[in-house]
C-alpha cells in the first residue's frame, strides 16, 4: 500500500497558526461574557478554528452554533466562515463527501460577496474555500479538480502578496504531483514551500519535510529520505494529525530498508496520535500497514486483528480504497489458513469494491470532461459578454441614435444566429457523451466478468487437486494456464471473432470433461451464414456452458450431452446451449443456497450485459431459457437461447 502523502490540511492551508490552549481559553471566556450576538457571532467561529489542530469534534460544535447564529443575524461572512469550519471539522474525522458539502456551501457565499464587494477579505475568504476544496479532491484522488481549485487559490493569494498561504499551497500542489508519480515536480514545489516556510518559521515546514522525506523514499533515495526524517521531527510535535502522518511516513521507511520492529513502533505512535483527534481515516492507513506486515510474518492471528479494524473503520468513513485494501489482506490471510470460505468472503468483497473504484474513476473522467466544458463556456460567455459590454460603450460617443440601434439589432441577430448554432453543437455533444458513458458501462460490465470466471476456474481446481492427485492437477492446470491467456487476450477486447469464442468454449469444455472424468460429450457447429469479421462480446456463453454442466449434467450423475450452435436468423446472431440435464425445474429444487447466488451473480451480469448492448446499438438483444419435455412432460433438458445483434469488428 502507498504511504498516504500528507496535505497541509484545511486546518493549516486557511488559517494562521496560534498557541491553542491560551486562545481557546480566553476566547471560552469571552464568550461566556459578552451579550452582544453580532461579536458572540464572531468569537464562537474564532474559537471554532482554534481546536483546528487537536479536536474535530469541537471544531464541529463550536461552527454548527456559529452557524446557527450567522443564519439567525443574516451574517454571509460569518455563515461562510462556519461552513469552512464544519468543512475543517470533518476533514479531521474523516467525512470527505460532507466537508465537500460545507466547503462548496462556503465557496457558493463568498463568490457572490465578491461580486458584490471587492474587497480583500472576501477574496481571502474565498481563496480559503477554493483551496479547501483542492484538499479534499486530492484526498479523494481527485487531481484534476484538486489542481483546477489550488490554482484559483493561488492566483488570489499571488494578487494579495500572501506568501505564508502561498508557501501552503505549494505543499499541496507538490503532494499532488507526488501522488501522481511526478517526483520531479513535486520536490521543487516542496523546495519552494519550505524556504518560505522557514523564512516565516512556520510550523509547517515539518510538513512539508514529510513529504520530501516520502518522495525520497518513493526514489529508493533512503539517505536523503532519513534526513528530510529528522529535519521534520521537531517541527511536527505540537500539531497531533502531522505527528500521525509523520509516524506512519517513518514506520514506512523503516518497513522498507526491513527494520520491523521500529516500523511497528512508529505505527504504535501514530495510532496514539491519530485517537488524540480522532481520525478515522489516519488510523485506517495505520491498521492497514500493520496488518501487511504481519501478513508478511505470517502473524496470521495480528494480521487479522488489525486488518478488520481498518476495514470498520473505513466503512464508517466510507473510504472504499481503504475498504479495498483492508479486505484483500483478510482474503489473502485466510487463504494462508487454508479458511477458504472466508477467503472467498474477503477476495469477493476486494473485487467488488476494485469494480466500484474502477466504475467510479471512469465516471469520473466522463463528469470532468463534462465540467470543464461547461467551465470553459461559461468563461468564453463572460468574456464575450465584457466585449459587447465595451463596444457598445466606445459606439455611444461615436454613433447616433439610429445607428446605434441599427447596430443593437444586428448584434442580436448575430447573437441569436449563434445561440441556434451553438444549441445544435452542445445537443451533438451532449448525444455523444451519453452514447459513450452507455458504452463505458457496458465495458465495465464485462470487466465484472473476468474476476468472475477466475473464481470459478480457481474453485474447479482446487476441487480438482483434491480429488484426482498430482499429476492430474498439474495436467489441468497446463489446460487452465493455456485458457487464462486466451481470456486475458479477449477481456481486453469488446468484440471478438465468432471463431475466437469458439475456440475458448473448447479449452473450457475439455478442461470440464477432465475434471469430470468424461462425464459428457459436447458439440459445437458454426452456421456457414457466419462471417469471419462478425463478433460477439466475449466472456458471454461460457457462463451459460458453466450451468448447463454444474446444475444440469453433473447432478443427473448420467453421461450427459452439451450442445452449442452459432446461428444467424433475422439479421441477428443467434447462439443455443442444449443439454439434456435434468432440467429447470429439477435444477432449482435441487440447488444448494451458495450455488443459488453463485448462478444468480452470472446471469445478472449477463442480462446487464445485453440490456446495455441494446440500449448502445438500439437493437434488441436478449436471453431465453427453456425446459425440454417429451410428450409425457417429462425434462429432456434445457435450452437457452442468446439473440445478439450483428456486430463486426472493425
Amino acid at each position: 500500500m502507498k504511504i498516504k502523502i500528507f496535505i497541509v490540511a484545511v486546518l493549516c492551508v486557511l488559517t494562521q497558526v496560534v498557541s491553542q490552549n491560551k486562545v481557546t481559553d480566553s476566547l471560552l471566556q469571552v464568550i461566556a461574557n459578552t451579550k452582544d450576538e453580532k461579536e458572540k457571532l464572531t468569537l464562537l467561529n474564532d474559537v471554532s478554528n482554534a481546536f483546528k489542530t487537536s479536536n474535530g469534534q469541537q471544531v464541529i460544535h463550536y461552527a454548527d452554533k456559529a452557524l446557527q447564529l450567522a443564519k439567525k443575524l443574516q451574517i454571509p461572512a460569518e455563515e461562510g466562515k462556519a461552513y469552512l469550519n464544519l468543512g475543517n471539522g470533518n476533514i479531521i474525522l474523516g467525512n470527505y463527501d460532507t466537508s465537500v458539502m460545507y466547503f462548496t456551501n462556503a465557496k457558493n457565499i463568498f463568490e457572490l460577496q465578491l461580486a458584490e464587494n471587492n474587497s480583500i477579505e472576501v477574496k481571502k475568504n474565498l481563496a480559503r474555500a477554493y483551496g479547501s476544496i483542492g484538499v479534499v479532491s486530492s484526498e479523494q484522488s481527485n487531481y484534476a479538480s484538486a489542481f483546477e481549485h489550488y490554482t484559483k487559490s493561488i492566483v488570489i493569494y499571488e494578487e494579495l502578496k500572501d506568501i505564508n498561504m502561498l508557501s501552503r499551497l505549494y505543499n499541496n500542489v507538490g503532494v499532488a504531483y507526488q501522488a501522481q508519480k511526478t517526483y520531479d515536480k513535486a520536490l521543487e514545489y516542496f523546495q519552494k514551500a519550505k524556504q518560505t516556510q522557514l523564512q516565516l518559521n512556520s510550523d509547517n515546514v515539518g510538513i512539508t519535510l514529510t513529504n520530501t522525506a516520502n518522495c525520497y523514499r518513493s526514489l529508493q533515495n533512503y539517505e536523503k529520505a532519513l534526513l528530510a526524517f529528522q529535519e521534520a521531527e521537531k517541527y511536527v510535535q505540537s500539531n497531533p494529525r502531522a505527528l500521525g502522518e509523520w509516524n506512519n511516513s517513518i514506520g514506512a521507511y523503516y518497513k522498507e530498508i526491513a527494520n520491523d520492529e521500529k516500523a511497528v513502533q512508529y505505527w504504535n505512535k501514530a495510532i496514539t496520535a491519530f485517537n488524540s483527534i480522532n481520525d478515522k481515516f489516519g488510523i485506517v492507513d495505520t491498521y492497514i500497514y500493520l496488518g501487511e506486515l504481519y501478513l508478511e510474518q505470517k502473524q496470521y492471528q495480528q494480521a487479522i486483528t488489525n486488518a478488520d479494524k481498518a476495514l470498520q473503520l473505513s466503512k464508517e468513513t466510507n473510504v472504499l480504497e481503504q475498504m479495498r485494501n483492508a479486505s484483500k489482506i483478510l482474503s489473502e490471510v485466510y487463504e494462508a489458513k487454508n479458511n477458504f470460505t472466508q477467503a472467498y468472503t474477503y477476495g469477493k468483497l476486494f473485487w467488488q469494491l476494485n469494480d466500484s473504484l474502477t466504475n467510479e474513476k471512469n465516471i469520473r473522467k466522463g463528469l470532468e470532461a463534462e465540467m470543464n466544458f461547461e467551465y470553459k463556456k461559461a468563461a468564453n460567455i463572460a468574456r464575450l459578454q465584457r466585449e459587447h459590454e465595451a463596444f457598445v460603450k466606445a459606439e455611444e460617443a461615436k454613433q447616433t441614435r439610429v445607428k446605434y440601434i441599427l447596430i443593437g439589432l444586428s448584434v442580436l441577430l448575430l447573437l441569436g444566429l449563434a445561440f441556434v448554432y451553438y444549441k445544435r453543437v452542445e445537443l451533438k455533444k451532449r448525444l455523444t457523451l451519453e452514447k459513450e458513458l452507455s458504452e463505458y458501462e457496458q465495458k465495465a460490465l464485462h470487466l465484472q466478468m473476468n474476476p468472475h470466471f477466475i473464481f470459478n476456474c480457481l474453485g474447479a481446481i482446487s476441487g480438482f487437486i483434491i480429488n484426482n492427485g498430482t499429476d492430474h492437477a498439474i495436467k489441468y492446470l497446463a489446460k487452465f494456464s493455456k485458457l487464462m491467456r486466451l481470456t486475458l487476450e479477449y477481456s481486453k477486447e469488446s468484440l471478438i471473432p465468432i471463431e475466437k469464442e469458439i475456440e475458448s468454449l473448447q479449452n473450457y469444455l475439455e478442461l470440464e470433461k477432465l475434471r469430470f472424468n468424461n462425464a459428457f460429450t459436447y458439440t459445437i457447429t458454426k452456421s456457414d451464414a457466419i462471417e469471419d469479421d462478425m463478433g460477439i462480446p466475449p466472456l458471454l456463453i461460457q457462463p451459460l456452458i458453466e450451468n448447463a454442466i454444474m446444475h444440469g449434467i453433473i447432478v443427473k450423475k448420467e453421461s450427459g450431452n452439451i450442445t452449442v450452435n452459432f446461428l444467424v436468423e433475422d439479421n441477428a446472431i443467434v447462439c443455443e446451449v442444449i443439454d439434456n440435464g435434468i432440467g429447470i425445474e429439477k435444477s432449482i429444487q435441487s440447488k444448494e443456497n451458495s450455488v443459488q447466488i453463485h448462478k444468480s451473480m452470472a446471469l445478472d451480469i449477463i442480462k446487464k450485459r445485453l440490456k446495455m448492448m441494446t440500449k448502445v446499438s438500439n437493437r434488441k438483444a436478449n436471453m431465453i431459457s427453456n425446459q425440454i419435455n417429451d410428450n409425457q412432460g417429462n425434462s429432456l433438458g434445457t435450452k437457452v437461447v442468446i439473440t445478439l445483434p450483428i456486430q463486426y469488428i472493425d
